[in-house]
């Protein structure tokens, strides 16, 4: 018997309608979807791991999520989570960058915004001067993030600008972020950046260097070396990520990496908007085998009507394992 076949007729029907009915009601993703990575996703029941991001884009409305996202409410929910890792410490932060004192910005630091990526200003000496800063901060406020790629859990953020100390990253020594993808408590991958060095390398679970390369450096001779203390940063992130990604069905944890220490840095919960991608297959292949889509906020929760044919269909297919559990 097919794997289709465990699933009443009834149920077959609601997820082929919904299919139609979601892939019709966001063309702009769908058509998005399709340009970046070449396949008609289905987003009712999906499978791969970028239909799997897709359909929690359109459907998996998490609360949970815009608190992660936040990156001033994710301190405090690493905080929470984590008491003993290190962190960047907040100096200042406000919804009105004019606001921001200008004894602040005279040595290294960081100025970001909360609710969005690439709004990091890195002020080194008094540079760039005020002026530039307060410029570029009230822009990032006025903008709303994530509409592009229907990232919705940037929506609901305030925007608020900060002010963060300024580690001294280990570029060209050993790397500068750690990014650790966690489905249900359990490490799917680990990918280890030297943004200095345009470098990086795959690790699994157990901190074994792994073949593949990413988007970001995708060059056989950008693979960044291994060395001990590489190696003792990656098993601590390994050790501590699980306990910052609770039950979450899949969320990917960073760390920030210096000579001595590792620090958290964000939690990503649209990793790379949805479109990363890796060279070796088996990558993107461990996270649809552990991410568990009855695990997810939408499944988890009663529905009404419609939606709640659509969520018993689904429920289903999860339970016969024709999908992600």
């Amino acid at each position: 018997m097919t794997a289709k076949a465990y699933l009443s007729r009834t149920d077959r029907v609601v997820l082929s309608v919904a299919r139609l009915w979601l892939t019709l009601r966001h063309p702009v993703l769908v058509v998005r979807f399709v340009m970046k990575l070449g396949y008609l996703p289905n987003t009712a029941v999906p499978s791969r791991y970028h239909e799997l991001l897709l359909w929690r884009k359109i459907l998996d409305r998490n609360p949970l999520f815009v608190t992660l996202t936040d990156k001033l409410a994710a301190k405090v929910h690493i905080r929470d989570a984590c008491p003993e890792i290190a962190m960047p410490k907040t100096l200042w932060s406000g919804r009105d960058a004019t606001d921001i004192p200008p004894g602040l910005l005279v040595g290294d630091v960081m100025v970001k915004a909360n609710h969005g990526c690439a709004m990091n200003i890195f002020v080194s000496d008094g540079e760039p001067d005020r002026t530039a800063i307060v410029r570029k901060a009230s822009r990032w406020l006025k903008k709303r993030y994530g509409r592009r790629n229907g990232e919705w859990a940037y929506w609901p953020v305030a925007p608020t600008v900060f002010v963060e100390e300024r580690l001294a990253l280990s570029g060209g020594t050993i790397a500068t972020d750690i990014k650790v993808h966690v489905c249900s408590g359990v490490i799917c991958h680990v990918w280890v950046e030297d943004k200095h060095a345009k470098r990086s390398l795959l690790f699994d679970r157990e901190a074994n260097p792994l073949p593949g390369r990413d988007p970001d450096y995708p060059g056989e001779d950008q693979v960044l070396p291994v060395n001990a203390r590489l190696i003792a940063h990656v098993r601590q992130a390994i050790s501590i990520a699980p306990a910052i990604a609770g039950d979450l069905d899949y969320v990917r944890i960073d760390f920030l990496v210096t000579d001595e220490h590792l620090h958290a840095g964000e939690i990503t919960v649209y990793s790379a908007a949805g479109y990363g991608t890796w060279t070796n297959p088996t990558i993107a292949a461990e996270i649809e085998r552990l991410w568990r889509l009855d695990q997810s906020a939408f499944l988890r929760r009663p529905h009404a009507g419609v939606v709640r044919l659509y969520a018993d269909a689904l429920r289903a297919r999860c339970r016969r394992g024709t999908t992600n559990r």
